[in-house]
């Protein structure tokens, strides 16, 4: 069974930045979609960042132009650079995977918060 396993998360300040980093314990090749979830309190889980096999990578609209996304197939990792935080990004973070080109979801991290401070 796959792992994965989020970190990076942590407490910054509203214009400052956080890089989070997602482990799998398996390769990634194989993976077809990974990407990053987010759920704000009071909020549905949603998925804001990801990469396809491909290369080609998406953005939520509130994310894009602030936000990279990564693989590294060295590491078995997929990261995420947040820049320009707002308060609004403050939420739990998830990173998933998916085996197929749909969304990731058929593996799941634990999360990791990141709480944005005005």
């Amino acid at each position: 069974q796959v792992q994965l396993v989020e970190s990076g998360g942590g407490l910054a300040q509203s214009g400052g930045s956080l890089t989070l980093s997602c482990a799998s314990s398996g390769s990634i090749k194989s993976f077809g979609n990974m990407g990053w979830y987010r759920q704000a309190p009071g909020k549905e889980r949603e998925l804001i960042a990801g990469m396809r096999r491909s290369g080609s990578a998406y953005f939520a609209p509130s994310v894009e132009g602030r936000f990279i996304v990564w693989r590294d197939y060295a590491k078995n990792t997929l990261s995420l650079a947040m820049n320009n935080l707002l308060p609004e990004d403050t939420g739990m973070y998830f990173c998933a995977a998916g085996d197929g080109m749909g969304d990731p979801n058929d593996y799941w991290g634990q999360g990791t918060q990141v709480t944005v401070q005005s």
